[in-house]
Parts: structure tokens; sequence; C-alpha cells
């Protein structure tokens, strides 16, 4: 049996480099930060799950957050030219400026299906 060798996708070949948007946030955030995603033309394909964050000085606004010991988040991500970050950010910012949504971006160095 062959392992699978992954077949990279070469930025330099054919696209600008890529990268991961990720952002984290409050889940009573999610709807509003989904709308201003959509607002802005070309959106990319993105994934949201549920998550969870703890660790001293992590707001915990509702009592069950407060028994569980974790604040309830929602992640978002999105696949983008890394040059596009800065303008999708300054629209989100400008859609929704809250001290509590963060955010930060991983290279991508290789995608693809399995197809």
């Amino acid at each position: 049996m062959t392992p699978l060798s992954p077949e990279p996708h070469d930025p330099a070949a054919s696209s600008p480099p890529l990268c991961l948007l990720h952002l984290s946030l409050p889940q009573a955030l999610e709807t509003a930060l989904l709308d201003a995603l959509q607002a802005q033309p070309g959106l990319p394909p993105l994934n949201v799950w549920p998550a969870q964050q703890l660790g001293p000085g992590v707001p915990l606004p509702s009592a069950l957050e407060q028994v569980h010991g974790r604040a309830r988040r929602s992640l978002v991500q999105l696949m983008l030219p890394t040059a596009d970050v800065p303008a999708r950010l300054q629209a989100l910012r400008a859609a929704l400026p809250h001290p509590d949504v963060h955010w930060w971006t991983t290279p991508v160095l290789a995608h693809g299906s399995l197809t």
C-alpha cells in the first residue's frame, strides 16, 4: 500500500499566497459576524465551529459558563489570499467593532481535494 502523498498547491505557480483567517468570538456575536462577512463581495467558503475558551481573565457571562468554567465561543475560518486580509478585517471592524472578537492568520502551505 502506498501512502497518500499530497499534491501541494503551489501558490507561486497559479495564485497569490493564501492564508487561513481565524476569528474567535462569543457565540452571541456569531450571527452578526456571519452577516457582516456575507455582506462582503467575493466571500470564499468558510467553516464555523462551536468552541470553548478557558483560562485566567476569560469572561464567563452566563451562569452555565461560570459552572463549567469555560466561555462558549465560535470559531470561524476562511481561506483567502493573504493580501485580502487587511481589507476583510477593516470591513469587519466597521460592521462589528467589538473588543472580544479576536483574529489571527496561518499560512496555507498546501491544499486540495481528495478526488
